[in-house]
């Protein structure tokens, strides 16, 4: 039955807006019991739907309302059309797999919902019918900029029991006040079978959909007995503000009486229907990725290009390598479209370059992570534009070769990123760009690299040039899986980003930053937030705490 509202997050230059749903007089499908409703939302875009996220199941409700919260990021420039359809499933994996089981849809676009806040539409069926007197009603909010969490643990002792033959099934249900005075829904807890003094697990909310950031405002809770037939027990109440909740933050516990307000009423001895204590509230900051940008945090961006003699003889124009006056190769540009937005963040402006697979001067040895100025003791060039020239200037003087090893330059800014890590300040973040033409001849070795790096502050970028056959390197980009090393070991997280050049030849050069760097803030703000390292908080924060 647990159901909250999922840590996602935000993207820059978005609004953030969270959809709550709930329905009424839904039609009934089952013979014997009420219909189980879940809700779908689809995402829909010339003429094709994708779904985005759906609620839990609510069992034997046809006026279910859904703990489940929609995030979405909101523009005003695009048409955000959304379709929410509304299904009787058994369970949240068996949703929509079957037509008898659909209740009805509405489709409506978010810019409307937002300017309304509120929304209710009749659900329609397959064939345009409305679907009897079924409604969705969709109510949005927007996201402070608070990124505030909250970590709750709660536990109840000696419930009334509503059970003849058992002890009662309870369950928790928290409600914030919204400005109009109407209760919303902000968690349901999961149900503690045949228990009086239930330990429900302990949860993590956002302070924005606990109490909307405001520390007074009223919080019901609800205690209830678990029914299959949906016909819960109710047990009793209790309000208290999230101010209050707070005391239990030094480690001592906060209780409140559970009130029946009829057997108050009734009875004359009556107390209360147990007790509810708060054994956890834990406060924490989610900090954003310009939060750390903000911090003072630097952006270490370094470059190495691939030398394989697979990119044919730069002299010759078929080559990947070859200097056309009029117009750069792939490598140059893939190399200006990110190079250009990384060096915003750094403030020398002075980025280390590398060559790999090719034979360099004096000796014409093999090598795979030599500076492409030749000077081994400072690798570093003059902003972007240093870089292309120094590549420029490089080519004459090198014999293309191989293999395609990318190992040792991973684990040369490795070796950079973990002085970093000794640090335990968030101060320099390390981006290595990998322009490549080929598949990778030591990928074992490679895997392991990337697997160790992934627990330390670093990032890395894959451009695939030209038109080879690039299975292998979606490997490491762990959008598909996590990444093992040789010996098993995970992956800490993804730090991989992979994409052909290829598939951006006609689009601008914006379009390829925009999707190898997409993944790059989120990076940054995991790292950091697994070591529990904040901003430097001597430096202004792009979003201070409300409280």
């Amino acid at each position: 039955m647990s159901e909250g509202p999922e840590i996602q997050p935000v993207a820059l230059g978005a609004s953030r807006v969270e959809l709550r749903v709930s329905c009424k007089n839904l039609l009934d499908r089952d013979t014997l019991a009420k219909s189980n409703p879940c809700v779908i939302l689809k995402l829909c875009s010339e003429g094709k739907c994708n779904e985005v996220d759906k609620t839990e199941v609510i069992k034997s409700t046809l006026s279910p309302v859904f703990s489940k919260v929609f995030a979405l990021d909101y523009f005003f420039e695009e048409m955000q059309t959304l379709l929410f359809e509304v299904y009787d499933a058994e369970d949240s994996s068996s949703v929509g797999n079957r037509d008898d089981c659909f209740l009805g849809s509405a489709e409506c676009t978010l810019g409307q919902i937002v300017s309304q806040t509120k929304v209710t539409k009749s659900l329609q069926l397959k064939n345009g019918k409305i679907a009897g007197k079924s409604t969705i009603t969709i109510i949005a909010e927007e996201i402070s900029g608070t990124n505030d969490f909250v970590q709750l643990s709660f536990r109840a002792q000696k419930l009334d029991n509503k059970d003849l033959f058992s002890k009662s099934d309870p369950f928790m249900e928290i409600y914030k006040t919204n400005h109009n005075g109407a209760e919303q829904l902000v968690r349901r807890s999961e149900v503690v079978k045949n228990n009086l003094n239930p330990k429900w697990e302990t949860f993590r909310v956002s302070l924005h959909s606990l109490c909307s950031c405001d520390i007074n405002k009223t919080l019901k809770f609800m205690i209830y007995d678990y029914d299959s037939s949906g016909k819960h027990d109710f047990i009793g109440e209790f309000s208290t503000t999230f101010k209050e909740m707070q005391t239990a933050t030094a480690g001592s516990e906060v209780e409140w009486e559970c009130i029946n307000p009829k057997y108050k009423e009734k009875k004359k001895n009556y107390k209360h229907s147990g007790v509810v204590v708060l054994t956890q509230c834990e406060l924490e900051k989610v900090h954003t990725f310009l939060d750390y940008i903000m911090g003072g945090c630097q952006i270490l961006f370094t470059v190495a290009i691939d030398f394989t003699a697979s990119n044919g003889d730069p002299k010759i124009n078929q080559s990947l390598h070859f200097i056309n006056p009029s117009e750069p190769n792939e490598y140059l540009k893939a190399l200006s479209a990110v190079g250009e937005i990384c060096q915003d963040y750094d403030s020398d402006k002075r980025f280390p370059a590398y060559g790999f697979g090719a034979r360099v001067p004096p000796n014409y040895e093999v090598s795979h992570d030599f500076a492409l100025n030749f000077n081994p003791d400072n690798p570093e060039c003059e902003e972007i534009a240093g870089v292309i020239e120094t590549y420029k200037r490089c080519l004459p003087k090198i014999q293309l070769y191989g293999p395609t090893n990318v190992s040792p330059i991973i684990n040369r800014v490795a070796a950079l990123a973990r002085e970093e890590l000794k640090s335990q300040h968030a101060t320099k973040y390390s981006i290595l760009l990998i322009l490549t033409d080929g598949v990778v001849t030591d990928m074992a070795e490679t895997k392991d690299a990337v697997v160790q790096a992934s627990q330390l502050p670093m990032s890395i970028i894959i451009v695939g040039v030209g038109n080879a056959d690039f299975t292998d390197m979606r490997t490491l980009d762990g959008d598909d899986g996590v990444l093992h090393s040789t010996k098993g070991e995970a992956a800490a997280r993804d730090i991989v980003q992979f994409v052909p050049f290829r598939d951006f030849k006609n689009a601008p050069a914006s379009a390829l930053a925009k999707c190898v760097l997409a993944e790059v803030p989120k990076q940054v703000v995991e790292y950091y937030a697994s070591k529990g390292i904040g901003p430097d908080p001597h430096k202004p924060s792009s979003s201070p705490t409300p409280l």
